[in-house]
């Protein structure tokens, strides 16, 4: 009995290691992009948690004339049957991010308990960038956030800024940084069914410098904590400019 078992894993084995949803990235390229190329290292997945009959993938998509210096990557957003891989529903950005002074550097899929309304549970990207400079750091993650409506996914917050951090320094030691987080929770429903988002925002201030040859690490720091609020209205929630990731 043993030993039947011991062959029954070994050959469950290969077939688990392959039942991943990113067997199906070529498939749904294909079948939605006939002929374009998938930048499959920051290609996503991820099982649906809050659902896991449904997954969720992000699908970077280079233009032409791309190359590793400079690149503007189209982004295909889908969710899918995940035991079949049928595609549900999709989104297609076009020009949605960059490679240049400031270079797209991955994409993350936000499963946390985003219920807008009893019916409608959304779903983030988190699209992450970086600077290319040593001694002025730069880096950026902007959120967005979708819901199924029909065969389609509407986004219904826009590449909120949820991570914020830059600086300038000689590259040794001497120099002052900065960084910004912002995160969402639950508000009461609004006039159209819809919670209001309430933010907070958390943010400091560093400074290096150095003493007798020393480098002193985050003098006069500072902090601070505020919050927002993002409403409902007219089929998305409306970012400040201020908070919205931009080109």
């Amino acid at each position: 009995m043993k030993r039947i078992l011991l062959s029954l894993a070994m050959g469950l084995t290969p077939l688990l290691a392959h039942a991943g949803c990113e067997d199906n990235f070529q498939k749904w390229t294909a079948q939605l992009h006939p002929g374009r190329t998938l930048d499959a290292e920051h290609a996503v997945c991820k099982a649906w948690p809050a659902n896991e009959a449904l997954t969720i993938a992000a699908l970077p998509l280079p233009q032409k004339g791309s190359n590793d210096d400079t690149s503007t990557d189209d982004l295909e957003v889908l969710v899918a049957d995940t035991a079949s891989g049928t595609v549900i529903a999709h989104q297609f950005q076009k020009s949605a991010f960059s490679y240049d002074a400031v270079r797209f550097s991955g994409l993350t899929i936000d499963t946390a308990r985003y219920q807008l309304t009893p019916q409608n549970r959304a779903f983030g990207i988190r699209v992450a960038h970086e600077g290319s400079s040593r001694v002025n750091p730069f880096g950026q993650t902007a959120l967005s956030l979708y819901v199924i409506d029909g065969q389609s996914l509407r986004m219904v917050v826009d590449r909120l800024i949820v991570e914020d951090s830059g600086g300038e320094w000689d590259g040794n030691c001497a120099g002052s940084f900065s960084n910004t987080t912002r995160s969402l929770d639950l508000g009461p429903a609004g006039k159209e069914g819809y919670v209001a988002l309430k933010g907070t925002e958390k943010s400091a201030q560093t400074v290096n410098v150095v003493q007798n040859g020393d480098c002193k690490y985050d003098v006069n720091k500072s902090s601070k904590r505020t919050g927002f609020t993002l409403e409902y209205k007219n089929g998305k929630y409306t970012v400040p400019k201020a908070m919205q990731y931009s080109d």
